[in-house]
């Protein structure tokens, strides 16, 4: 028996644009995607004994996700079989410790995971690129979730361009219990008019200038107007993270995630306690976390 281990970690944006909408439904984002250090932790075991038919098996800790095969980590395992002609069998066992529904991709990481995992068990010739091409049809961000690290997303989330580190930080970030219906948040945007369109050149010359408060203050999200709107708990949390000293406080995706960063890894410990406990935060899971570069993100 073969086996592989893969952490997958999740992702903020550090902003979210959205600058229109495809025929095919598609919207057209520009972004700054950041991986983040918390994860999911998958093992995947082979016997490689060949099969006519290839049984993927997965088991889970959470009780809020599908264990059968409309779970993208299996969905990805037989995109990879079938590009591949892969016949053996694969047992997989999830750590889940990302929230689900979030805004930060703990499905696309989980399935990012996976297929690391099947180039590294059978194909190691594979790019990349390859899984990338494989991933795109799965879900948008999961092509970001193979490479990892501080990226600038573009086109439907598929055009990624590397930038340099963004600058450490304390990183506080707050799961409401709220579920957010992604397609209706981006239905209502597209009714909306004279929206403030974050200065995403700005923040990538902060990111390159290591300017940690310069990137703070771009952090932007245009989703917010549609999910903030409908849950005012999201600014209530960001208000209360303000007030603790964070440099900013933003929503990660279409919701109801908000992270917040702070200049030094100490108070953001510090305000992560005083989340606990305060009227603003009851029903949310509150994590620490810090940034995770692309190097690590990708193994």
């Amino acid at each position: 028996m073969r086996r592989v281990t893969k952490t997958a970690y999740a992702k903020i944006n550090l902003s979210l644009d959205v600058l229109g909408r495809r025929d095919d439904g598609y919207h057209l984002v520009k972004m700054i995607m950041q991986t983040v250090s918390l994860s999911d932790t998958l093992v995947f075991e082979t016997e490689d004994s060949r099969r006519d038919q290839m049984q993927v098996r997965l088991f889970t800790d959470s009780e809020e996700i599908s264990s059968g095969e409309d779970n993208l980590i299996c969905r990805a395992i037989r995109s990879m079989a079938k590009e591949y002609d892969l016949h053996s069998d694969i047992t997989v066992k999830l750590e889940k410790r990302i929230p689900v529904s979030a805004g930060i991709a703990g499905g696309s990481t989980d399935a990012a995971a996976a297929l690391r995992a099947m180039r590294d068990l059978f194909v190691p010739s594979a790019t990349n690129e390859d899984l990338a091409r494989i991933a795109l049809p799965l879900g948008a961000d999961i092509p970001y979730c193979i490479e990892g690290g501080t990226r600038l997303s573009e086109g439907i989330g598929e055009t990624l361009t590397e930038l340099k580190d963004a600058p450490q930080c304390g990183l506080v970030i707050a799961r409401p219990d709220i579920i957010v219906s992604t397609a209706d948040v981006y239905n209502a945007y597209d009714a909306l008019r004279d929206v403030q369109h974050p200065d995403i050149d700005g923040q990538i010359r902060a990111i390159r200038a290591g300017d940690l408060k310069g990137m703070a203050e771009k952090c932007e999200n245009v989703l917010e107007e549609v999910t903030g709107l409908l849950y005012p708990q999201i600014g209530i949390i960001e208000e209360f993270l303000m007030e603790q000293g964070a440099l900013t406080a933003r929503m990660s995706g279409s919701g109801p995630t908000v992270f917040a960063i702070f200049d030094d890894p100490g108070r953001a410990a510090r305000a992560a306690h005083r989340c606990e406990g305060a009227p603003a935060f009851e029903g949310c899971r509150i994590y620490e976390s810090r940034f995770v570069n692309s190097q690590s993100a990708a193994l």
